[in-house]
């Protein structure tokens, strides 16, 4: 591996075009099926002219994505020449030698991580958390986000009940507990002749909804996974009366001012919810906001949006990925290629105009960027303010047993929100100690 990659290092050197002329030369890039994998197909025609490779892609839908890439990784497949995988990935496919380490690659290059916002390198790229060992090249910054029916907010007789009962204007809420009065407001509503409700949020309890869901609650009053970083000392961050007090909020926001029968929605759910005409708000990735903003239905001028909500943080839950070469690919001169194409300005730019969300300081920092989309300014907070759940080798089992403490407590019924935490605690512990962790 090590003459592979040094191999590798020296052949980057070369420009786009003389790395691979031969017509017969392929990648497979790997990613999740949805509207910005789409758009990186056309993005991609660009770097098949300039090379003379053929891209090919493998898309599993967002369900079943975790557990097809990650038993490919697991077993040394060479599906994947690329893979864009999520955050949490890192630090188990560094450890376990499925990516390929990019800092020679990058300095031969002249590929500057501090070329792009901080956050997505320390959440997409490193590993250990922070540290200049990069694994990868942030590819889509993505973050948890909201959007509403602006027609409706905008409705005189609305707005005169809503600032009866509140006292204030109907507009975008500034925090988490004005989210939930304006859910409550319209839960049950008929609109048009339809019963509408509040808001459609994520309870799926099968892979990761749940969590991703919560923790934006969670994280907006200050919850923290350890009270030290990098110690494992969880006792009362991870259950301080905080994060209780959020547990019960998202409970309450679920129990009060959601469509009935929503107890295991995710992605698709919360898209459909609000598609239809059902909800005021929804809670989805930004990743989906520009096909939002064209749906001929209930977007263009009918659809506003807005960050997730502040209480005691300005805080979002953290989405998106970084694009790894991996470790087994039988094209790794090919497969570096594409990085280095990618990492381009101008590539980056024409990615964000496409659909997808570029990292790149040459876009973010762009004095018009805010002007480009309707949710620009929305993404540029957001992205100031991300957290993210454990990177950890083991995170599908800290993953796993947040999915169900959390779907227990706010969806079935089961016990308190301390209860919860608290058994989350002893749940992360045993996978620590099993890790040697603590």
């Amino acid at each position: 591996m090590k003459a592979r990659l040094l191999a590798a290092t020296s052949a980057a050197a070369l420009s786009v075009a003389g790395m691979a002329s031969a017509q017969e030369n392929e990648l497979t890039l790997c990613w999740a099926a949805w509207d910005p994998a789409n758009a990186l197909v056309e993005l991609s025609k660009d770097f098949e002219t300039q090379s003379g490779i053929k891209m090919n892609f493998e898309f599993v839908p967002w369900p079943n994505f975790a557990d097809r890439m990650l038993n490919e990784l697991n077993s040394g497949g060479q599906l994947c020449d690329l893979l864009i995988g999520d955050s949490q990935w890192i630090g188990g496919s560094a450890e376990n030698g499925h990516y390929v380490k990019l800092n020679d690659f990058f300095d031969a290059e002249g590929i500057s991580m501090d070329d792009f916002a901080p956050a997505t390198v320390r959440a997409y790229s490193t590993w250990p958390k922070g540290e200049p060992n990069y694994y990868a090249l942030p590819a889509m910054g993505d973050a948890n986000g909201w959007f509403y029916r602006k027609d409706w907010f905008a409705r005189p007789e609305i707005q005169a009940e809503f600032k009866e009962k509140y006292g204030r204007d109907l507009a975008e809420p500034k925090t988490q507990k004005e989210l939930l009065e304006i859910a409550q407001f319209f839960q049950g509503r008929e609109i048009d002749g339809q019963t509408v409700y509040g808001a459609s949020i994520f309870t799926e309890r099968g892979s990761e909804g749940i969590t991703m869901g919560a923790t934006g609650a969670l994280y907006a009053w200050g919850f923290k996974y350890e009270n030290t970083p990098g110690k494992y000392d969880m006792e009362g961050a991870v259950n301080s009366p905080e994060a209780v007090e959020a547990l019960e909020f998202y409970k309450e926001l679920y129990k009060t001012a959601t469509p009935p029968g929503y107890d295991n929605a995710y992605m698709e759910q919360s898209l459909d919810a609000f598609k239809s005409g059902q909800v005021a708000m929804a809670m989805n990735w930004f990743a989906f906001f520009p096909g939002l903003y064209a749906d001929p239905n209930t977007g263009g001028d009918k659809i506003d949006f807005f960050v997730n909500p502040a209480q005691n943080v300005a805080a979002s839950t953290l989405g998106g990925q970084g694009i790894s070469v991996v470790s087994y690919t039988d094209n790794m001169d090919g497969a570096l290629a594409y990085i280095k194409w990618f990492a381009q300005p101008d590539v980056q730019k024409k990615w964000w105009s496409m659909g997808g969300y570029s990292c790149h300081k040459a876009v973010l920092e762009d004095p018009d960027f805010v002007n480009t989309a309707p949710f620009a300014g929305d993404f540029l907070e957001a992205m100031g303010g991300v957290q993210d759940f454990w990177q950890e080798p083991a995170y599908a089992s800290l993953l796993l047993a947040m999915q169900e403490r959390l779907h227990n407590y706010v969806v079935a019924d089961q016990g308190t929100a301390q209860e919860a935490l608290d058994g989350l605690i002893a749940d992360w512990t045993e996978v620590f100690e099993d890790e040697g962790k603590l």
